[in-house]
């Protein structure tokens, strides 16, 4: 089984993205899971795309 490198971690009040290879978090704190933005994170990574998702996010949140 591969280890994803990405994964969403819930915390008090939402989630935060755990980076699994350096083993510390990544990013901002969400109120809801992001799915689209761990399996862009986790496959392909493409940087607009990543950017993109995570204004998106970022926005939902307000």
């Amino acid at each position: 089984m591969i280890r994803r490198r990405h994964v969403a971690r819930g915390v008090s009040g939402g989630y935060r993205i755990r980076d699994n290879r350096r083993r510390r978090f990544w990013g901002d704190f969400y109120d809801l899971c992001p799915d689209d933005l761990l399996a862009e994170l986790s496959g392909p990574a493409d940087r607009d795309r990543v950017v993109a998702l995570m204004r998106r996010y970022k926005m939902a949140k307000r």
